[in-house]
């Protein structure tokens, strides 16, 4: 079985990052649902998840195994890259790190594994050589299966157009940090979308008021649709290929507590949660 590239029907998914958290005990998870219960309970009221233990170390295969298992077959997981292979000075001698993470058996997620989420720190600053050299490392097939990758750069000397086009080349996607504190480049420079949304607040209950959340509906339907939003900021001033994408968002950061109740409220609005899942929720 391969792993999913482009699907012939765009599909927008949303989530999460995670899905032990205990504040959302209550306010998400139903009182008496056991934490080993969890990413069952959450997979069936979010479309995706993005896994952040991958960033801090090795998992094992039998975790992916299980993780795989316990989700709908619809859902799909995205996954934070090792910061052993983004966390260096020079990112060209990054390749160790990365087959390690790879052969930790992540594609044991099958056709759940979405993209692959490279960080880098904020101090990291934009070496056109160097990065190119990392891209390259990337693989595009794993065992046999389409990888995607997303870069998230933190580091202001990235928006340059120089930088745009050489994701573009790789058909790499730059992970769109709209409303958190971090540089926004909103060019669409692969076959789908990545954003990560940080902007969720106490005293609403969804996390976002009403204006907002039409705002990201629509943001997340033009992406899909193969345009792109204008009230987010690019680099490069030239709209993307005109052509249906998958696009994944994931609700970060801000207050936390809400991050779930952001997530059901925008998959809601776009219609993102498949025929039947809601009433087989548990």
């Amino acid at each position: 079985m391969t792993l999913r590239t482009a699907s012939a029907t765009p599909r927008i998914r949303i989530g999460i990052g995670g899905w032990t958290y205990e504040p959302w005990r209550g306010p998400f998870y139903p009182p008496g649902l056991t934490q080993k219960r969890e990413l069952e309970y959450a997979s069936r009221k979010l479309t995706s998840i993005e896994i952040n233990g991958t960033f801090y170390g090795s998992q094992k295969p039998a975790s992916f195994i299980k993780w795989h298992d316990e989700t709908p077959d619809d859902f799909v997981f995205s996954l934070k890259a090792p910061r052993y292979a983004t966390h260096r000075r020079v990112l060209a001698e990054a390749q160790d790190s990365i087959e390690r993470f790879f052969a930790s058996g992540v594609t044991e997620l099958k056709d759940k594994l979405g993209p692959i989420n490279w960080q880098f720190p904020t101090t990291k600053q934009f070496d056109a050589e160097d990065f190119d050299a990392f891209l390259r490392l990337l693989p595009k097939r794993v065992e046999g299966h389409a990888i995607r990758h997303a870069v998230e750069v933190r580091h202001d000397s990235f928006k340059h157009p120089e930088f745009v086009a050489l994701v573009r080349e790789h058909g790499v996607a730059v992970v769109v940090s709209a409303d958190g504190p971090y540089p926004q480049i909103a060019d669409v420079t692969a076959p789908f979308v990545y954003a990560r949304i940080m902007g969720t607040v106490e005293a609403n209950e969804r996390g976002y008021d009403e204006a907002a959340l039409d705002q990201w509906a629509a943001r997340l339907h033009r992406w899909a649709s193969g345009s792109a939003p204008d009230d987010l900021e690019t680099v490069v001033d030239a709209p993307p290929e005109a052509t249906s994408r998958d696009v994944f968002l994931y609700v970060i950061s801000g207050f936390k507590t809400r991050n779930p109740a952001a997530g059901i409220a925008l998959i809601e609005r776009v219609g993102a949660l498949p025929e039947g899942r809601a009433k087989n929720s548990r």
